[in-house]
């Protein structure tokens, strides 16, 4: 696992959220319309977290930090 790159891998993710975010509505109609658009909102929130997080290795173990909201 030596060579396994954490800001790659971030990378991807917020190249993900853009294509989530970016995509067209396929020809679909009614319920299945509204699953879908529900199902990309879900995946565009999932790769944007993980895109915007800062990472460390902390006991051997990566750890990402989200930040959730404003701090006071």
């Amino acid at each position: 696992m030596a060579d396994f790159d954490v800001d790659a891998m971030i990378q991807r993710f917020h190249d993900r959220a853009k294509v989530v975010k970016d995509r067209p509505l396929p020809p679909v109609a009614g319920t299945e319309r509204q699953k879908f658009i529900e199902q990309a909102q879900l995946d565009y929130t999932d790769f944007a977290l993980v895109a915007g997080s800062n990472w460390s290795v902390e006991d051997n173990k990566l750890v990402l930090r989200i930040e959730l909201g404003a701090q006071d």
